[in-house]
């Protein structure tokens, strides 16, 4: 009788069986969830693919490009650089006999433009001596006096290209406010001037 006491007042083994069903809905859960986020990602890729195609940019393209336009043009338009042979020129300084080294380089965006500053070569050269031999050491030496020769040897280098510089109203940008004779749309051909060295003795 004790025996049949003692196994009544026993409790029942646990189920398992109820965490086990609730382990699989989760789980079952989870993986309808994954799969439902994979195929929103597949149909929102397709999507942005169908709309650059026909021409529409998705949305975070179309916020990338306003945030960064700059970028995008340098990558498209990158610089050419086309250094000139060095210039050597008597100064006009009337105290003493002076003279200056200057080494030039011209930016531009359009290899064709290379092409055509080789054919007015000459010309250009020309403009530039002409233009060194009226500075003085003290015009040269001074950052104001280098930058205004930047502007003056951007505008002798276009002049034979048939373009006008009014160096007045240049500010210095590089955009300048260069002027075809015709009126047709400006295209600058040379973008900037850099010196590579600049001597004076």
């Amino acid at each position: 009788m004790s025996t049949a006491t003692a196994e009544a007042v026993a409790p029942p083994p646990p189920k398992f069986g109820g965490k086990k069903k609730l382990i699989i809905i989760i789980a079952a859960a989870l993986l309808v969830v994954i799969a439902g986020g994979g195929a929103a990602f597949f149909l929102i890729k397709k999507k942005a693919k169908a709309a650059d195609e026909e021409g529409d940019e998705p949305v975070a393209e179309a916020q990338a490009d306003k945030a960064e336009p700059a970028h995008k043009d340098d990558k498209k338009h990158t610089p050419i650089f086309v250094p000139l042979d060095p210039f050597t020129v008597n100064l006009a300084d009337r105290d003493a006999e002076r003279y200056a080294q200057i080494g030039v380089t011209l930016e531009i965006d359009d290899p064709k433009v290379g092409e055509e500053l080789k054919t007015y070569m000459p010309a250009i050269r020309n403009n530039i001596l002409m233009l060194l031999a009226h500075k003085t050491a003290g015009e040269l030496l001074t950052r104001e006096g280098k930058l205004k020769l930047m502007r003056e040897i951007r505008r002798e280098t276009m002049t034979p290209l048939g373009f006008d510089l009014d160096v007045e109203a240049d500010d210095g940008s590089h955009g300048g406010a260069a002027k075809k004779r015709k009126k047709a749309p400006v295209v600058y051909p040379v973008k900037a001037v850099h010196f590579s060295n600049i001597i004076i003795q």
